[in-house]
């Protein structure tokens, strides 16, 4: 399929999609993320994808929203058109795991992209913040609740509150990101992450993704009851068995996702 704000390519068994607006800094406009979704859609329903790698350029992953377009809206206009529910909400629904590679600025809406993936690479270039206060709005993606379960309630009320951006490292100690990585290297290493998820058994991947976001949704022991249900799940799998046998046969497995 052919867009006009994303690029996007397969590298085997991995889907990377590119924000494409270089001059706007890729501004998240409706249009850029109405084609992500249907990118990352058509990735998630494609048997030979097991895993995506969402990324900007070097100067930003994506700072903001597109602030010229929606400058002049009033409340009917956005709670008529559902912005932001409509189609960032999309990305939620991907099963599959999403690595951001960060490189350059992640602010405001940029920020609250790359928390709406699974993980994030962050570029030792890579700056994040919510600077949405300086407009007389706040965070409308997750920003206030993505967040905070991120990096703690006062770090996310530092950033929310006076607009201040924090470094990679900052980011990495606070645990918003999982890696920091030269900037020449960040897409190849989420590349090569990807790569790997991509080899193991999807269904095992899909379970994973799933009972590590219920912990952020439901109290201990109804996360703990999930984890030990699914697990009990993969048991039904042939590919638990086929792992375990590989495992006691010292060889590599090989996965049918079945």
């Amino acid at each position: 399929m052919s867009y006009t704000n994303i690029l996007t390519e397969v590298h085997g068994k991995v889907g990377l999609v590119t924000l494409n607006r270089p001059k706007q800094l890729n501004a998240l406009s409706d249009a850029l993320i109405d084609e992500l979704g249907t990118a990352l859609a058509a990735f998630d329903a494609d048997d030979t994808i097991g895993c995506m790698v969402l990324t900007g350029n070097d100067k930003a992953f994506a700072a903001g929203a597109d602030i010229g377009a929606m400058s002049q809206w009033g409340f009917v206009d956005v709670y008529r058109n559902d912005y932001i529910t409509r189609n960032w909400e999309t990305i939620r629904r991907v099963r599959k795991p999403i690595i951001a590679a960060v490189r350059g600025f992640a602010l405001g809406g940029g920020c609250e992209l790359a928390m709406m993936c699974d993980m994030i690479f962050a570029a030792d270039t890579a700056r994040f913040g919510q600077p949405e206060v300086k407009l007389g709005v706040l965070p409308g993606a997750g920003g206030t609740q993505r967040l905070p379960r991120a990096v703690g309630k006062a770090k996310a009320m530092d950033m929310c509150l006076t607009a201040r951006m924090i470094d990679a490292s900052e980011a990495e100690r606070a645990g918003l990101v999982a890696r920091v990585v030269p900037a020449d290297r960040c897409v190849a290493e989420a590349l090569e992450a990807a790569a790997t998820i991509s080899s193991y058994s999807l269904p095992t991947v899909l379970m994973i993704k799933e009972s590590i976001n219920r912990a952020f949704e439901s109290p201990l022991n109804e996360g703990l009851l999930f984890e030990r249900r699914l697990f009990h799940a993969t048991f039904a799998t042939s590919d638990q068995k086929e792992g375990m046998s590989a495992f006691l046969e010292k060889r590599l497995p090989s996965f049918t996702n079945r």
